[in-house]
């Protein structure tokens, strides 16, 4: 039975797809076979990948759009045991299905809970059905986000709608992971003052990390490899790989 791991931040450019496609890669190179899942209209998940969608391809947002099932938008990466339903970029925010349960049954109705040891979610910062279908959809939830004045605001917003989805009877075992501080840099003050805000507020223990500032990450995306096979010994590459790790002990 997969694991459901759910990537998001109420703030846009937080790392949310730079971090669900290093980790997804992370993951398969460890042995799972693991499906990202790009619900981001932005579709930079198959950037990442170096996986082309042309025009008319399925895509995982037919399923919202037109009830469409999932399998046949299902592709293979580069990369072994690594699979990725990508985005639809024409996809408008807001239309299609209302029904937040959507992509659980969905996903249940693949076999893709049978076929993955861990499905990751990549959503979209709004606040619209893409992002509640995957709470409901999900085990637990990991938070990137970047250390600087606004990361304070994004993460109290998702943790009011964390704890309106866990509270209710639809997915009553959501429960919070972690958050991860990306593009960080302890020598900067504000950085050492915001991490710790979050710290202080939800816990040490939250804390998975961080993700230092990578040059090397921007460059891996250009290259349409995850990091750990475009520049497998930048700091942004073993920042990940300590990230799998932590999260692979902590799940439970």
């Amino acid at each position: 039975m997969a694991r459901v791991l759910v990537i998001t931040n109420r703030k846009g450019g937080t790392g949310k797809t730079s971090t669900s496609v290093n980790l997804a890669a992370e993951f398969a190179a460890r042995g799972e076979r693991v499906l990202l899942v790009d619900l981001d209209t932005q579709g930079h998940c198959a950037i990442g990948l170096g996986i082309r969608v042309g025009k008319g391809e399925p895509t995982v947002h037919d399923l919202f759009a037109s009830g469409q099932p999932l399998l046949p938008a299902l592709r293979q990466s580069a990369w072994e045991r690594l699979h990725l339903l990508p985005a639809d970029q024409l996809f408008e925010h807001g239309s299609g299905s209302r029904d937040e349960l959507l992509l659980r049954r969905a996903l249940a109705d693949a076999g893709l809970h049978a076929r993955y040891d861990l499905i990751i979610l990549d959503t979209p910062p709004s606040l619209d059905i893409l992002l509640l279908a995957a709470l409901h959809a999900a085990d637990r939830v990991l938070v990137p986000f970047l250390p600087h004045f606004l990361a304070g605001e994004g993460v109290r917003q998702l943790a009011r709608v964390l704890f309106r989805v866990a509270s209710g009877s639809a997915n009553p075992q959501l429960r919070l992971l972690g958050f991860l501080p990306v593009m960080c840099d302890a020598r900067i003050g504000l950085h050492r003052q915001v991490t710790g805000g979050v710290s202080q507020q939800f816990g040490a223990s939250r804390l998975l990390g961080c993700v230092r500032t990578d040059i090397r990450l921007a460059e891996s995306f250009a290259a349409g490899k995850p990091l750990r096979y475009y520049a497998p010994k930048s700091r942004a590459a073993e920042d990940y790989a300590a990230v799998a790790e932590t999260i692979g002990g902590r799940w439970g």
